[in-house]
């Protein structure tokens, strides 16, 4: 199978098992009193398009940003910006779609939108040359660094077995409303990385975890605070030699994808769907899953597919 058919095999089949809604037809119908109420998708997986036009789309389907942002909230979108690459490489978060949140979140009533990541690489150099600064910038919202020890805070992880306390960015633990927007693509020590790990970008202390039991400690601290809402960029997945990549556009397959989702652990799984793998084989996400902290079984989310 050669990459395209590869991709076309992934979103058809692999994401979009279970309870799917299909685009343009009556969705399984909830009944509340005299009344029928469509319910709304728990995971949005829409193909074919721009970044920022997908994302549009995407939202509505999902009940549109005021369901997660009211008038006067403070918001952080925490987009992966670990890394000093070109967008076209696929090492960190869209840009587009980083402006279109923000921009969506404002015409919410959003009173502040920051952005931020804890980045591997030089932060000036992340968050210039991955091109968020400037989407960040022109949207109207607040480029924070995090690239300083006093912006961290200490909290203690409910349930954590490996990561009972960790050091977390003031934005994390005092905005009201979390956007989680990683990017999709390979991974030398998890296999795979997408909104779970990007949870380390949030985090001071992440080269513990690399340590000491990495999958145990993603899956610990994303029960510390669970995203509001993910949204997982996968128009340009880095399929190998992540998480930097050697900036080679033979490792980046255009999917032109992405997957909207409350459901951490579900979107999640949506993600390890589209690259080709079974949620139950990544051992974070299993672990998660087992920590009840979302539904990595697709068959049991309701899914609507929309191709673009």
């Amino acid at each position: 199978m050669n990459r395209r058919e590869f991709i076309k095999t992934a979103f058809n089949l692999s994401v979009l098992t279970g309870a799917a809604i299909a685009v343009g037809k009556t969705p399984l119908m909830a009944v509340t009193g005299k009344s029928t109420v469509p319910p709304l998708p728990e995971l949005v997986a829409i193909k074919g398009g721009e970044p920022g036009a997908m994302f549009e789309v995407a939202i509505k389907a999902i009940g549109g940003m005021g369901r997660f942002v009211k008038k006067g909230q403070t918001v952080l979108v925490k987009p992966n910006i670990g890394w000093d690459v070109a967008p076209e490489f696929g090492a960190d978060t869209n840009p587009d779609l980083v402006y279109a949140v923000i921009k969506s979140a404002y015409a919410a009533g959003a009173k502040r939108v920051s952005v931020f990541d804890h980045t591997c690489d030089s932060w000036e150099e992340c968050y210039k040359n991955s091109g968020i600064e400037a989407a960040v910038r022109s949207a109207g919202g607040v480029i924070v660094p995090g690239s300083r020890k006093e912006y961290y805070k200490e909290v203690t992880v409910p349930g954590g077995v490996s990561l009972k306390k960790a050091m977390a960015h003031e934005l994390l633990i005092n905005s009201d409303v979390f956007i989680n927007v990683p990017v999709l693509k390979s991974h030398g020590s998890a296999g795979i990385t997408a909104g779970m790990k990007n949870l380390m970008g949030t985090v001071w202390d992440r080269g513990s975890w690399h340590a000491t039991d990495l999958h145990q400690r993603i899956a610990d601290f994303a029960a510390y605070r669970k995203p509001d809402l993910v949204i997982v960029d996968a128009y340009r997945v880095m399929m190998s030699h992540g998480p930097k990549g050697i900036q080679s556009l033979a490792d980046v397959a255009m999917m032109r994808t992405l997957l909207l989702s409350r459901d951490l652990v579900a979107a999640e799984a949506a993600a390890v769907k589209l690259f080709g793998q079974e949620p139950a084989q990544v051992k974070y996400l299993r672990l998660a899953a087992e920590k009840g902290l979302g539904k990595i079984d697709l068959s049991k989310v309701r899914i609507q597919r929309i191709e673009l």
